[in-house]
This record gives C-alpha cells, sequence and structure tokens, in this order.
C-alpha cells in the first residue's frame, strides 16, 4: 500500500522580477508518484516570507491583474517599516497576509480538482530572493 503521507520539494527560480508562477504541471506530476489513483488532499506550501499560493487563471492576463492589484494595496515604497533589501521590500513580507503561503485542494482518484480555469501558482514579489521551495504533500 502506498504511503498515507508523502511530501516532495519543489525548487523554483523566480528571477529579478514580480511573478506568478503556475505550479499546476508540477502538482500534477507529484499525484500521479504519490497518490497512487486515491482520494485525499494535496497541500501546496512556501515556507518563506514573502511570497504565497493563489488559485488563479493564467494565460488570460490575471497573473498580471493579480500583481497589479498586488501594487495598488500595496505599493513599493519608503512607507514600510521593515526597510532591507531593495526600496519598498517591507511590502513584500505584507504579501503572505493576502496571498497565503499554502493552499489545499481535493485530490479525486489521483487527480487535482481544479475548476476549468484555475491552476496552482506561486506568487513572488521579492525581486531580492530568487530561489524558492515549495512544499508539495499528500494526505491520502
Amino acid at each position: 500500500m502506498p504511503h498515507a503521507f508523502t511530501t516532495s520539494v519543489l525548487h523554483i527560480t523566480t528571477g529579478a522580477s514580480e511573478t506568478v508562477t503556475d505550479l499546476t504541471h508540477d502538482c500534477e506530476e507529484f499525484l500521479d508518484r504519490a497518490a497512487a489513483a486515491r482520494d485525499g488532499l494535496l497541500n501546496i506550501f512556501v515556507p518563506h516570507a514573502t511570497a504565497g499560493i493563489a488559485i488563479l487563471e493564467t494565460g488570460s492576463g490575471s497573473d498580471d491583474d493579480l500583481l497589479a492589484a498586488l501594487h495598488v494595496l500595496l505599493p513599493a515604497d519608503e512607507r514600510w517599516q521593515h526597510r532591507h533589501g531593495s526600496p519598498g521590500h517591507g511590502r513584500d513580507h505584507v504579501i503572505p497576509a493576502l496571498v497565503a503561503p499554502h493552499a489545499t485542494l481535493p485530490v479525486i482518484g489521483g487527480r487535482l480538482e481544479l475548476g476549468t480555469w484555475q491552476s496552482v501558482c506561486l506568487v513572488d514579489t521579492n525581486r531580492d530572493n530568487t530561489d524558492r521551495n515549495v512544499r508539495l504533500s499528500f494526505f491520502g
């Protein structure tokens, strides 16, 4: 019988610009190995103080809209008390309060249950740290 709980770590390089990175294919590949056609839950967690996980449509501009909305809500300027790093970096530390650093999704028959236009995405506005680890855990 496959393990009831399995975890893997993705190593993602986001680059020197704010990004929304689609992780859906990585999640599906992990479930192919870990879920073995079982029902359960997939937890996605990014253990960083300046990144989050979002479920949204990609490729039609929604990813850019999310980054634009974050700029309106959290301008990258000098108002932040957290002041190391790039100018406005303090806002990056507030991002996980709005874009949670985790998501838990249903898995049915080993397949991720997403809506037609939904994708699992890493949201990273921190230009000072280009390397991220994302933990994928299946419980089933």
